[in-house]
């Protein structure tokens, strides 16, 4: 399952996972919930049960979201259907996960920009009940506290680039020098808001994203992002998988990857005051 393939980070983990269970002998089935007049993830779970699916990779689902629908979770679960959740879960869906460590990334992204200087730093996520985004947050509180930055403004919003651009906007009417986003499309999308505002990147306002989704060394500037281990995530959520339809033991936990920032060309030293 993918909410979309705007983002190529999405089409990226389709391909290993994809790959590696053609691999294994299986029939891959892509699964799209937020295209226009498309099915939800309930339907196509309800369409998937009754073609006897072997199991279920879910990325960037319902299943992050405190607020949404989540009974077709514990259908599955009550079926037996093995599992496998792609980042940051809420509680009690007993299901194995293969996560990036959020807390560590806001932390490189936010290490990064304060040693560039940056004392006026904020912090473009999802929408509020989004688990991913809530652990970005929680570490970004406790850095811009601890270092004693008394302007870190945190602007919510739909992943997208025009949601980066609105959130950005935003955060710019409080003089910000640097922008962390929660995904590559918001940080393209605060790029584009800094140069409406006839501000340059990195010169007035640097950006840091998230993903290091494809073609993000060929934009202008090339983006400075923090980089989830797609390869080696999706072959484990591909191992979790396929053990459990060959009946071995796993644990409903989650196994959480180290993210790496990746320094490009929108991000460099704070402005002089």
């Amino acid at each position: 399952f993918l909410p979309e393939l705007q983002n190529p980070i999405f089409p990226a983990l389709a391909e290993v996972v994809g790959g590696g269970l053609a691999q294994r002998g299986f029939t891959p089935v892509m699964c799209i919930t937020r295209t226009a007049g498309g099915l939800s993830e309930a339907d196509y779970v309800s369409m998937l049960l009754e073609q006897q699916v072997s199991g279920v990779v879910f990325a960037g689902g319902h299943f992050a979201e405190m607020a949404a629908p989540h009974e077709h979770y514990k259908l599955l679960h009550e079926r037996g259907i093995p599992v496998v959740l792609f980042n940051a879960a809420i509680e009690h869906l007993e299901f194995p996960c293969v996560a990036t460590d959020d807390a560590a990334a806001a932390e490189q992204a936010f290490t990064h920009l304060t040693s560039l200087g940056h004392q006026r730093i904020g912090l473009v996520i999802g929408p509020e009940d989004h688990m991913p985004s809530r652990r970005k947050l929680e570490s970004f509180v406790s850095l811009a506290a601890a270092s004693g930055i008394t302007v870190a403004p945190v602007e919510h919003t739909l992943f997208s680039l025009e949601g980066g651009q609105a959130a950005t906007t935003r955060l710019l009417q409080q003089d910000v020098t640097g922008v962390i986003c929660a995904s590559d499309v918001l940080a393209l999308g605060a790029v584009r808001a800094i140069r409406r505002a006839g501000l340059s990147v990195p010169g007035s306002v640097s950006v840091v994203g998230f993903d290091d989704s494809t073609f993000m060394n060929c934009t202008d500037p090339p983006l400075t992002t923090v980089r989830q281990p797609i390869e080696s995530m999706g072959k484990a959520a591909v191992a979790l998988l396929v053990n459990q339809i060959e009946n071995v033991a796993v644990h409903s936990e989650e196994l959480l990857f180290e993210p790496e920032l990746v320094v490009r060309g929108s991000t460099g030293p704070a402005p002089a005051a």
